[in-house]
């Protein structure tokens, strides 16, 4: 079928009562081009009380929003099929053509068509309608509206189906690769067609390497599967180190084209070796993330879901598990392209709800439709390793809920067994109905190994992992993990040398993970042969969640400054993240790094001053309240702490050429040391020692001098369509380039030419500002300006702060004839 965009030429406006609108109270639709947020445009209000509901979507409101759309429809179309693609509505959508009720979806994130021709007006302006709800219906900042890409799908009677080609490679050597290509044909004629299919396989140069032509007949009404075995001689294969792709075309006689990408690899698994891919043992380096993309609230724009991938790629990460929901099209494809391995989930409820309007009301009706939504979306992409049917499922701890997992799982793999299939077990909450009587047989073991259960219970992490271990858990979850490949395990690391000797066949994955423990896990992954890899919360910081890894303090008598899960309004993100929502690396990601063995260098994290000496009281999912910085004005002379994270033996600390001397480092003593002392402006530098010669060092330098506005931006030159966009970083520095973390202020931003300013921010969790203004409070000396390019030209950015010389950036957009999502 001819796919083209549909994104342009939209509407939106909360949704109005019609009876009110008769009485005279009328609200204006104003113009968007997709993808959009309707949420994140919202005012956000404080509420009475901290609540995890109201926190959940961090203080955003929900509400219903229509979108609509005028377009025409050439004459020439009739007689063909037409359909409405949607990447992703959230949530509840319900669509109308011309005014009739032509379809609907409640799950936010699965793809789905309209079929549409039925409906249409040929020749004529015809009207589409989409409406869209959010409201107390998850855990997170949800977004809300048509937040991912649509299109306009036009084909013949007799065609190639939509998602209807699948590749696999089931029988791979050094001399050759069998690809096998499955092509779903449909005849909605009433005639008999017998039609060639021409398939070939072309590589990366665009080189054919192996081709096939068979002949299909279908009959009036029906469809029919045609198989075809290619042979790839000398096969380059897919790999995170390597992920070469070949693409496969195929035509069906002169009525339908189709083109798709997909890798040759091989995957294994089993307990001695762990996951396996072309016979090489990988360890995943895991990174959950959440889906939305930080200032531009939840639009998936593919250039967004790129940058991500890149950046988590270059901080270490080789594996994204998508929490919790199904990965957007355009990740896939980015990880593709870059070697990132993938864990695509499916749900984070099934039939026992989170929270008040959330999808186990829709549920037990749609889950097999959005699971095959989910398989026909991933099946062609290698970076795609494995399912997870689910996140912290409560059922998974009764049978019951095994029931529903075995359900579940085999759904998945009558879809694609080429993956293997998980699930998320949180065994806390899998026993939450028992925790009364469990805590009381935790005491008793505590007891017997002489700690006392206050001790015990005083870290969130000690609690659940003695919980997760207990024999209650390993009873109630032996089925639930027995349906699956790999047993997903979240804050359950003390099971992984356990359940070796119990569960000799069980495969794990640590799925969720505290950060701040990844020194430990990492160590257990390395030792353990069926323990595959460890995901940490999160490699990404996101919207919502409010402040569950904010620094934390205790007062003098001894409270939390801001007791609770949560942060009060206006907090505005998880704080958890490796990477600050403006795609910013925070220290926790250069300490995994090291502990993953990727960096040499040592590296230096400076705490806060204004809280030296106070009792530090965040949560597991907290790092240490630290900046990369040696810019503390108004601090001189007063203590000031400093850790310095490595895989070395020891490392020295040098201020200002003078030695503070040299402390232990490294594995055993969790690769990081500390050092007091006071702060003095100038020159702080790391150097790292293994058996007594120097293996690397790094330094901070204060800044100094007048304040300088500097903007760069990550590519001079973008795509002026398919979603791309420019991301243009705004810093603070002094003459020699070194980040004035401590001069923050307010920064303008005017954009002309053939773009416009999609979203300015910072990474500040404390704001009231929004993300749709052009002017914004740096946070530590930066702020992020996305760009999204309204056809070919040159984009200028020009950005002014108080005090600083004004700074341009100019940005050309091309059109291109590859773009990241094809068009044809």
């Amino acid at each position: 079928m001819i796919r083209t965009s549909f994104n342009d030429g939209w509407q939106v406006r909360p949704k109005v009562n019609p009876f009110a609108e008769l009485a005279g109270q009328v609200v204006p639709f104003r113009p968007v081009t997709l993808p959009h947020d309707a949420m994140i445009g919202q005012q956000r209000a404080a509420p009475d009380e901290v609540t995890m509901e109201g926190a959940a979507g961090a203080y955003f409101p929900g509400g219903v929003f229509e979108y609509r759309k005028s377009f025409a429809v050439p004459e020439e179309y009739r007689g063909k099929r037409i359909f409405v693609e949607f990447e992703g509505v959230y949530r509840d959508a319900t669509v109308y053509i011309n005014g009739d009720y032509a379809g609907q979806r409640p799950y936010g994130y699965s793809h789905f068509r309209i079929d549409a021709d039925r409906f249409l007006r040929f020749g004529e302006d015809n009207e589409i309608r989409v409406e869209a709800r959010a409201h107390r219906d998850s855990r997170w900042y949800t977004g809300a509206g048509i937040y991912r890409d649509t299109w306009l799908l036009v084909g013949e009677l007799v065609r190639i189906v939509p998602d209807g080609v699948r590749v696999t490679t089931p029988d791979i050597d050094a001399s050759r690769a069998v690809v096998e290509v499955a092509t779903e044909v449909v005849n909605d004629s009433i005639e008999v067609h017998t039609l060639p299919v021409v398939t070939e396989i072309r590589d990366a140069s665009g080189a054919v390497v192996a081709s096939d032509v068979s002949r299909v007949t279908v009959l009036p009404g029906e469809a029919a599967t045609v198989r075809q075995r290619l042979y790839v001689p000398f096969p380059a294969l897919w790999s995170p180190e390597a992920p070469t792709l070949y693409d496969c075309h195929l035509a069906l006689g002169d009525v339908d084209q189709e083109k798709v990408t997909f890798g040759v690899r091989t995957l294994q698994l089993d307990p001695e070796h762990g996951l396996r891919i072309n016979g090489e043992t990988v360890k995943l380096r895991g990174a959950c993330i959440h889906h939305d993309n930080g200032i531009l609230g939840a639009a998936t724009y593919a250039r967004a879901e790129e940058r991500r991938v890149e950046l988590l790629k270059d901080a270490g990460f080789n594996a994204i598990r998508i929490s919790h929901q199904p990965m957007s099209k355009a990740m896939l494809e980015a990880c593709d392209r870059h070697g990132m391995l993938v864990v695509d989930e499916a749900f984070d409820v099934w039939t026992s709800g989170k929270t008040e309007f959330d999808y186990s009301l829709n549920f037990p009706e749609w889950w097999e439709r959005d699971i095959e939504a989910m398989a026909a979306k991933d099946v062609n992409h290698p970076s795609v390793i494995m399912y997870s049917i689910g996140n912290e499922i409560p059922e998974t701890g009764s049978p019951f809920g095994a029931a529903w997992g075995r359900r579940l799982a085999e759904k998945v793999r009558s879809l694609d067994p080429t993956r293997y299939v998980t699930n998320a077990v949180n065994g806390m909450l899998a026993v939450m109905s028992e925790l009364g009587a469990l805590q009381q047989q935790v005491l008793e073991q505590s007891a017997q190994d002489g700690a006392g259960i206050n001790t015990l219970m005083a870290d969130a992490g000690d609690a659940m992992n003695a919980v997760s271990s207990s024999e209650l858990v390993t009873e109630r979850t032996a089925e639930s993990f027995a349906v699956l490949d790999v047993a997903g395990m979240n804050y359950a690391e003390a099971r992984y040398a356990l359940d070796r000797d119990l569960f000799p066949n069980r495969i794990i994955l640590g799925t969720e993970t505290f950060p701040t423990r990844i020194d430990g896990n990492w160590r257990l992954v390395k030792q353990y042969g069926h323990v595959i890899g460890d995901f940490t919360w999160t490699g990404w910081d996101y919207l919502g969640e409010v402040g569950i890894g904010r620094p934390q303090y205790l007062s003098e008598d001894g409270d939390r400054q801001q007791p609770g899960h949560n942060a009060p309004y206006p907090y505005l993100v998880a704080g958890c993240g490796d990477i600050d929502i403006t795609g910013h690396r925070r220290p926790a990601s250069y300490y995994r790094e090291i502990v993953f063995g990727l960096r040499a260098e040592p590296y230096i994290a400076v705490r806060r001053p204004d809280y030296h000496g106070r009792t530090w009281a965040g949560s597991p999912w907290a790092w240490s309240d630290t900046v990369s910085s040696w810019t503390w004005p108004g601090s001189e002379g007063v203590p000031i702490t400093v850790e310095v994270y490595s895989d070395a033996d020891e490392v020295e600390l040098l201020g200002n050429g003078n030695s503070f001397g040299r402390r232990l480092a490294g594995p055993e003593h969790r690769f990081r040391t500390e050092f007091e002392i006071a702060y003095v402006p100038g020159e702080l530098v790391a150097v790292a020692y293994r058996d007594g010669a120097e293996t690397g060092r790094t330094s901070l330098q204060w800044a100094n001098g007048p304040v300088r506005l500097n903007a760069a931006a990550d590519r001079e030159v973008i795509r002026a369509t398919g979603g791309d966009l420019a991301y243009v970083t705004l810093t603070l520095t002094d003459a020699k380039g070194t980040v004035h973390t401590a001069a923050d202020r307010r920064v303008s931003v005017e954009v002309t030419g053939a773009g416009v300013l999609l979203a300015l921010g910072s990474a500040d969790p404390w704001t009231e500002e929004r993300f749709d203004t052009t002017d914004r409070l740096t946070y530590e000396g930066r702020a992020l300006a996305v760009l999204r390019p309204t056809g070919p030209g040159k984009i200028r950015l020009t950005a002014t702060a108080e005090g600083c010389d004004p700074v341009d950036v100019v940005v050309t957009a091309e059109p291109h004839p590859h773009m990241p999502r094809k068009e044809r």
